[in-house]
């Protein structure tokens, strides 16, 4: 029957998932101290991110998130629409789709790593720019900065948003951009209203994916913020580590409900499983 063939699956999620969700909400209305945890019920942690810092810190995120969701859809879609509809041969699109993923191949650690050589005060970047007489000292806001913050993000996450996009594009029927060309359209009419809104399922997954995963970031923030840039994901790890765990669990949840109305408003546009 089709209740036992799911129920394995449905055990491991809600062993793996539901019961840690369910003790992340429950701790979060306890109480701590600088050495014990109190169990109770208590709206306190809750209370306190209402304060300025947090909200910034929320907004701080969000902006990031959006920041980064605008550029990876600008260069995922570019990527995926000139491997799907300019590479003609199979064998091309899927050396260049490899070559894509060239930077998965090391640790997301080492790929930010990688950036401070290049923006640093004293990196290859700034002696070009001085040598070249565009600057009279180095540009300090490369790097340890929110554009440092951004540049690794897009680095990191613009994959899970060409894959998608490419997967989408790769079933749209050519003879309708044909037909769209007959009929008048410029290429770029022919873009906007045939592969963009046949892309839209694609669009939508990595868009899912990125907000998600930059929305939890703290080691991005950390590496390449140079410790001084907030971000929600890091204040749950810095709440963690001193062993405020009520804290950390009550910004774990605000920040799940969070990305999951983010998400619920992005699937408010398309019909996944429809589309799927």
């Amino acid at each position: 029957m089709a209740w036992l063939q799911a129920a394995p699956l449905a055990a491991v999620f809600a062993v793996f998932f539901l019961v840690p969700l369910a003790l992340i909400v429950m701790v979060s209305f306890w109480q701590a101290t600088d050495y014990e945890l109190i169990p109770g019920f208590t709206f306190q942690s809750y209370a306190d991110l209402a304060s300025e810092v947090t909200v910034r810190t929320y907004l701080s995120t969000v902006k990031f998130s959006l920041v980064t969701w605008a550029l990876t859809l600008a260069i995922g879609f570019t990527v995926a629409y000139f491997l799907a509809f300019h590479v003609r041969s199979v064998m091309w699109q899927t050396v260049l789709f490899i070559l894509c993923t060239v930077p998965f191949w090391t640790s997301n650690v080492i790929r930010m790593i990688s950036w401070i050589p290049l923006l640093g005060r004293n990196g290859l970047v700034n002696d070009t720019l001085l040598a070249a007489g565009l600057v009279d000292q180095p540009v300090e806001w490369l790097l340890f900065s929110d554009f440092s913050v951004v540049l690794a993000f897009v680095h990191l996450y613009t994959m899970f948003m060409i894959v998608p996009i490419f997967n989408s594009m790769m079933r749209i029927d050519r003879s309708l951009l044909e037909a769209a060309r007959d009929g008048g359209a410029s290429p770029l009419q022919a873009v906007w209203h045939v592969v963009v809104p046949l892309s839209r399922t694609g669009i939508i997954i990595g868009s899912i994916f990125v907000i998600a995963l930059v929305m939890g970031d703290f080691i991005t923030v950390g590496v390449m913020g140079g410790q001084q840039i907030a971000s929600v994901g890091k204040t749950i790890q810095v709440q963690a580590g001193v062993l405020q765990f009520p804290a950390a669990a009550a910004n774990a949840v605000v920040l799940l409900a969070t990305v999951l109305l983010m998400i619920w408003a992005l699937m408010r546009l398309v019909d996944l499983r429809k589309e799927l």
